[in-house]
């Protein structure tokens, strides 16, 4: 059984078919979302799939903090100027739109995706939206944009309140699986720790 926060059970259930402005409209309603994630990564002739888990924070005004803490750890940033990434903490590798375009327009996007930014997303690909009724609904995104169009078949996401899941599935025939869990919504701001790393990538 999951406990959602104290704010979440004060929202009045959606008694109405969700829209995706609606849904863009909640998730920018939400300034820092916390959540555990689970990496599910099946790639082609390979008979295990690989795992990965840890923590992921978004800000609406500031950016993504991806804090993988298994199977090693890995720290991703991502803002409006660079990414970020620091692997067992190695030397971090920064991206910019200007030393790799194509690399900081894919990973922007994950922003876009995160957010339910319709008019970016609508930039890059064709959007299905689909009401799932009780609220819960799902997402599925299809390139029509280069590189991503070379690189992914389609990109599905679903939820209810929150984005609860994410499944990449590449032209090449492998598939990422992203489950959202534990979400929480405070503090509503950054704390001390989280300025700090973001501003320390």
């Amino acid at each position: 059984m999951k406990f959602w926060p104290v704010v979440i059970l004060l929202l009045s259930p959606w008694s109405h078919a969700v829209t995706l402005d609606e849904l863009q409209q909640r998730f920018t309603e939400q300034p820092v979302i916390r959540a555990h994630f689970a990496q599910t990564r099946t790639i082609k002739d390979m008979p295990q799939p690989l795992r990965s888990q840890g923590q992921m924070l978004i800000a609406r005004d500031t950016g993504l903090l991806w804090d993988q803490t298994s199977p090693f750890p890995m720290m991703l940033m991502l803002d409006d100027t660079r990414m970020v990434q620091r692997i067992n903490g190695q030397s971090p590798q920064v991206i910019t739109a200007e030393n790799n375009p194509q690399m900081f327009q894919f990973n922007h996007l994950l922003r876009a995706l995160f957010q339910a930014d319709r008019k970016v997303l609508e930039q890059n690909f064709q959007v299905d939206f689909q009401d799932k009724g009780d609220g819960r609904w799902t997402l599925r995104l299809t390139p029509i944009t280069t590189p991503l169009d070379k690189i992914f078949a389609t990109i599905d996401l679903a939820g209810k309140t929150y984005l609860e899941a994410i499944q990449l599935n590449d032209k090449q025939g492998d598939r990422t699986h992203i489950i959202l869990s534990q979400h929480q919504l405070t503090p509503a701001q950054l704390t001390d720790d989280e300025r700090q790393r973001f501003a320390a990538q």
